[in-house]
């Protein structure tokens, strides 16, 4: 008899693992995560508060948009450039002025002349072109390739036309 219930007791335990209900759960990635969570009042809720605090941002913004309007009216009533430009790093940067562009700052020293980039760009910049520029060299060399008023004598050597 003892065989028996052994027997009894494997297929039982085999009906058991056949017959297990498996719950499915769907993937926080497929579902949208907590979202799928949340009931739809409170996401018109949350839509609601976000709309708001846009709202008052913009209104914000404006506000500071027209305080520097200002600033920069009154910067320029005293003979001042209110050119200020923000680097990538946020830093502020004051953008040179020059008389001449690049270009015809070029032309004036090329005129009759021979020079290779990186002398014109020295040559330019020692004749009073100003610049921020990290990499002027470069700069100086577009505007060399570019510019129908140049031309290429040899490798890296440029002239006025």
């Amino acid at each position: 008899m003892a065989k028996k219930t052994a027997k009894k007791s494997k297929k039982r335990s085999s009906k058991k693992k056949t017959t297990k209900k498996t719950t499915r759960r769907s993937s926080s990635k497929a579902s949208g995560g907590k979202l799928e969570a949340m009931a739809t009042a409170d996401l018109r809720a949350e839509l609601r508060r976000r709309e708001s605090t846009l709202r008052k941002l913009e209104n914000r913004r404006e506000k500071l948009a027209a305080q520097l309007a200002e600033v920069e009216g009154e910067i320029r009533g005293m003979g001042g450039t209110a050119d200020i430009g923000v680097t990538a790093r946020g830093q502020v940067r004051r953008r040179p002025r020059n008389e001449a562009n690049l270009a015809d700052s070029l032309v004036d020293l090329l005129n009759g002349k021979t020079m290779s980039v990186t002398e014109a760009a020295e040559k330019v910049v020692e004749a009073g072109y100003r610049t921020t520029a990290a990499n002027f060299r470069t700069i100086v060399n577009q505007t060399l390739l570019r510019d129908k008023r140049f031309k290429k004598v040899s490798r890296g050597q440029y002239t006025a036309k």
